[in-house]
């Protein structure tokens, strides 16, 4: 029989006994690396992302996108038109369902693929940590990103502070 034995809520709260802080310190960290990779082709992180996900699956729907970002659609949505308007994206109403829209890429935006390239080794190059600490800690993420989409959202609003 496992013992769950309760700490006190002192240490419960102490910022170095928490999961969520250092992945929320080691995000910003990366996205903050990338920032100038990037600014040159006048793209955010988020829209990298995206970009990733049209060159690999494109053309393909918002939903499609946003379930393999981990965005919701009023954050997809300016993100789209933004890459729209450079000239990456175009955007149309499925035919057979005007509520789906359809993400294709231009040819600037297929053009790009290639400009981008260098992007994700440069930024290995730049940090000191072994591959293949990254490739497991990598696997030990998307386990974790597994895990917390397996929780039933209705179970984390029914929690009630005292």
């Amino acid at each position: 029989m496992t013992s769950h034995i309760r700490k006190p809520v002192a240490d419960l709260l102490r910022l170095d006994r928490q999961l969520c802080f250092p992945l929320y310190a080691a995000s910003r960290l990366m996205t903050r690396l990338y920032q100038p990779l990037l600014e040159p082709l006048s793209l955010t992180y988020p829209q990298y992302v995206v970009l990733m996900i049209l060159w690999e699956d494109a053309p393909c729907s918002v939903s499609h996108i946003g379930a393999r970002a981990l965005l919701n659609s009023n954050t997809l949505t300016p993100l789209l038109k933004r890459l729209q308007q450079l000239g990456y994206v175009r955007r149309t109403r499925s035919s057979k369902d005007e509520r789906v829209v359809k993400i294709s890429l231009t040819e600037a935006g297929t053009a790009l693929k290639k400009r981008c390239a260098c992007v994700p080794q440069h930024l290995l190059d730049c940090v000191d940590y072994p591959s293949e600490k990254a490739l497991a800690l990598k696997k030990g993420v998307e386990e974790l990103i597994h895990a917390l989409q397996a929780v039933p959202e209705e179970d984390t609003l029914q929690y009630h502070p005292r």
